[in-house]
């Protein structure tokens, strides 16, 4: 936003807006002290990648309430300057009043310059001869000197107005930049802050075999931040960009679930010793009607699935086999992870293979 200057900054605005700028500066330096702990965190390796997977998620919510302050903050800045604008255009106002008030002044004065009071003066007045045009001349000088005197009152009360105007629409002005000034370096410090967040956990994600292309587009999808954005689009319909890859081949989800479904795998692997057997994961529109159609009975009406929406897998190596011990391991460890069998899944259709990831169930988150 483009900010013009008033002249004549009244000495109490400076002195505020100097005062709301050493605030404004203690603060950013605290904010810019906790930021740096965080990040120092985020960048350390964690022990595992659930530690990670929170401090990422941590980051993105802290984000998330900074942004919607953010957008209330500027509603607020917008509303300031709206009221900014009428004081300027009150101040505006005010001055034509003035100009105008004073006009009648110099006319008088000139007036009473042109025609003086009777030929000889006031003499005639004084020496009882005065006729009607002197008396009316006289009446004449009264009223001037009345309306004068107005004329007077009133300019010093619009002159006062005007600059209490001045001084207003200039402490707003400083409000407004340094409310805008505070905006910027926030979303500076909690960009670079989710920034490296994420570069972290990408970089945790690659060392356990998710793969990345050489300009880590891929990676983006990994981001948590963007699975909230994946909800904009229609199920079946999510570009690969928005889809985080899974270490089974050919195989992705939606962020924070493949993020939590990762974490869950390397706890299998340590169970089991081996990773987990997936089947199926993210299907596109296509795919859901393909299998719809192959499959009656067994499968979501297409755009209705899950699975469309990057929350569901189908897994294989045992957990497909009711009250395996790979089934039971995961019915009892997967919440911890955000992952669940659904009730629906334990009857119609009897399902045991498929899972669905559920935030509100991730007791680490």
């Amino acid at each position: 936003m483009t900010m013009t200057s008033l002249a004549g900054v009244p000495a109490a605005g400076a002195a505020q807006a100097a005062g709301q700028a050493a605030h404004a500066g203690q603060q950013s330096v605290r904010e810019a002290a906790a930021n740096k702990k965080a990040n120092k965190r985020a960048n350390e390796n964690p022990k595992d990648l659930t530690a990670l997977r929170k401090e990422a998620q941590r980051s993105a919510q802290e984000l998330e309430d900074a942004t919607k302050a953010l957008e209330k903050r500027r509603t607020d800045f917008a509303a300031a300057e709206k009221e900014l604008k009428e004081k300027l255009k009150a101040l505006e106002v005010a001055e034509r009043q003035l100009a105008q008030v004073r006009r009648p002044v110099s006319q008088l004065a000139e007036l009473l310059y042109q025609q003086p009071v009777g030929a000889d003066g006031v003499a005639s007045f004084l020496a009882g001869d005065s006729n009607s045009d002197t008396l009316r001349a006289l009446a004449n000088v009264n009223h001037m000197v009345t309306v004068r005197q107005h004329a007077v009152e009133e300019t010093s009360t619009l002159t006062l107005h005007t600059q209490r105007l001045a001084g207003d629409a200039q402490e707003l002005r400083a409000g407004n930049l340094l409310a805008e000034a505070q905006m910027a370096a926030e979303i500076d410090l909690l960009r670079k802050k989710s920034d490296k967040v994420v570069k972290s956990l990408t970089q945790q994600l690659v060392k356990l075999g998710i793969k990345i292309d050489k300009v880590e587009k891929a990676a983006l999808g990994c981001n948590p931040l963007r699975a909230a954005t994946a909800n904009d689009y229609p199920n079946g319909l999510i570009p690969t960009s928005m889809l985080c890859p899974l270490q089974q081949k050919g195989h992705s989800l939606r962020a924070d679930a493949a993020i939590a479904f990762v974490s869950l795998n390397e706890a299998y692997r340590k169970q089991f010793g081996r990773p987990m057997c997936v089947t199926d994961a993210y299907r596109s529109l296509a795919e859901q009607q393909s299998v719809y159609y192959r499959r009656p009975g067994f499968a979501a009406v297409p755009g209705k699935s899950n699975h469309g929406l990057g929350l569901a897998v189908d897994l294989c190596g045992g957990v497909e086999r009711f009250r395996s011990a790979e089934f039971n391991w995961l019915e009892k460890y997967g919440k911890k992870y955000g992952w669940i069998h659904p009730d629906w899944a334990y009857r119609s259709p009897f399902e045991p293979w498929h899972w669905e990831y559920d935030p509100e169930a991730d007791s680490v988150l």
